[in-house]
């Protein structure tokens, strides 16, 4: 039986962008090989940039549940195949997320006794955050109580809902046809240098998502590889309102804008 075109693309794409994008991640926390938050983003961009210029013909290269839902709602996408792109996006982040707990498991292993970490106890989320995103960003440490109080809930719900309307506006902006000054060559590379510097500015505070499914694909692995309830208990319900809810508020919000606001303004 012949596969989708868009199957393996919203499969292959959002597998790179978090195997690269979460590995980039993993080589910082546990071996130290990238120094400081834009080494981490700059992989990220030029991981969503290579998966955009490889799928989009397949599937638009959503690999983002955001992006899919803010398409259908305010770009044409077909409603229909909603359904189908979010289970894709979300089993290949997943994927992903257990290919690099193959590769780094000796990494892991090493760093958790160096560190006396104790999977699935409090402290792992300084290794738990290769995989789900945390809020304030552990930056690879067990974060005390003080700390973890420093960014409130509504607070990180903002900042993840405002960089993903960022990310959807430059989205929407670059591929729109009405924008003069828009290169369709470059249109992947822009989308991924967004992103860039989206992580560079929030991931010191939440670490960056801007997806659903780059965060709850490698969440729900985590909780199977060791963390247990950690993933979903550490932030409260933080976990499902700051990177699943506010991903797709945002998303929304940033389509909207392009919809109303930025696209008759490219037309006029």
């Amino acid at each position: 039986m012949k596969l989708p075109a868009w199957l393996i693309g919203e499969f292959l794409g959002t597998f790179i962008l978090v195997f690269f994008g979460c590995g980039s991640v993993a080589a910082a926390v546990l071996t130290g090989a990238q120094v400081g938050i834009f080494q981490i983003a700059i992989v990220w961009g030029i991981a969503i940039a290579l998966a955009i210029h490889l799928t989009g013909s397949l599937s638009g290269a959503h690999l983002n549940p955001a992006v899919t839902v803010a398409m259908a709602v305010f770009g044409g996408f077909e409603k229909r195949l909603v359904p189908g792109y979010l289970a894709v996006q979300l089993l290949s982040a997943f994927t992903a997320a257990a290919v690099l707990h193959v590769i780094f498991a000796s990494a892991f292993s090493d760093f958790e006794t160096l560190n006396g970490i104790t999977r699935g106890e409090p402290g792992s989320e300084a290794s738990a955050m290769i995989y789900g995103e945390y809020f304030p960003n552990p930056g690879g440490k067990a974060l005390d109580t003080v700390t973890k109080e420093s960014l409130p809930m509504w607070r990180a719900f903002l900042v993840e809902a405002i960089g993903t309307a960022l990310l959807l506006l430059a989205i929407c902006g670059l591929t729109d046809e009405s924008n003069r000054g828009r290169s369709p060559l470059l249109a992947a590379v822009g989308i991924g240098l967004t992103v860039t510097i989206l992580i560079s500015v929030i991931a010191p505070l939440t670490q960056g998502a801007f997806n659903p499914a780059r965060d709850l694909g490698p969440r729900l692995f985590s909780s199977l590889a060791g963390w247990k309830t950690l993933p979903f208990t550490f932030n409260g319900h933080g976990w499902w309102f700051v990177y699943i809810l506010a991903p797709f508020t945002g998303g929304l919000a940033g389509a909207a804008l392009h919809r109303f606001i930025l696209a008759p303004a490219y037309r006029s």
